[in-house]
């Protein structure tokens, strides 16, 4: 070959140089088919672990619902809060029948949740119908985020349980603005009660999802 030629041979890939996908060919050798890392759960634990945890948070929404109500039932905002909770009585009728349908079995913490719902919405409500409100809006955030994750988690295989996660989503943050439209953010100490009630909802979903 003569020095005005030119070579034909491709260069040699450098291992260090990530592909156009993004991925190194380290990351091809480790990262399990399906983009599953070792740990994480499969589908079927996937979809059941989704229909535990949400059986427990409407279980966990309707014993607030009866603990605001056993305190409220009988005053200006009783109706309202009826209603609310007749929606996460529906909520929670749904992922029963989900449950036995799926085989899921529910979270060994429902006794908790029976107990620690009640107080909760009992002891808000003690402080008063803004309290109350309060109470609603934080564990709907919550809900919402959670509801979020789920919906982007299920894929077109799930198309049903996602559309059921969609449509109560949208229910919980309507429950989310009705509290805000009756005075949740003028409750005393709003922004501590507020954190207090997301982070417990959010530890109670956690462990739901495992116990």
């Amino acid at each position: 070959m003569t020095s005005k030629q030119k070579s034909t041979s491709s260069p040699k890939a450098n291992p260090n140089t990530p592909p156009r996908n993004g991925k190194t060919a380290q990351d091809a050798k480790t990262t399990p088919r399906g983009g599953r890392l070792p740990g994480d759960p499969t589908r079927a634990q996937l979809v059941e672990r989704i229909i535990r945890v949400d059986q427990a948070g409407e279980y966990g929404a309707v014993r607030i619902y009866e603990g605001q109500l056993a305190v409220l039932g009988d005053g200006p905002s009783g109706a309202i809060i009826r209603h609310m909770a007749k929606q996460e009585e529906h909520h929670l009728a749904t992922f029963d029948d989900l449950a036995r349908a799926r085989g899921a079995r529910p979270t060994m913490l429902t006794p908790l949740w029976h107990i620690a719902g009640y107080a909760l919405g009992a002891g808000a409500a003690l402080l008063g119908e803004k309290a109350a409100m309060a109470c609603t809006v934080a564990v709907e955030e919550a809900i919402d985020e959670h509801y979020a994750k789920q919906i982007e988690a299920l894929g077109d295989d799930e198309k049903d349980l996602r559309e059921t996660c969609r449509k109560f989503r949208e229910e919980e943050l309507e429950h989310r603005q009705t509290g805000l439209d009756h005075g949740a953010r003028q409750a005393p100490g709003y922004d501590l009660l507020s954190t207090a009630i997301k982070r417990g909802s959010k530890l109670a979903i956690w462990l739901s999802e495992r116990v």
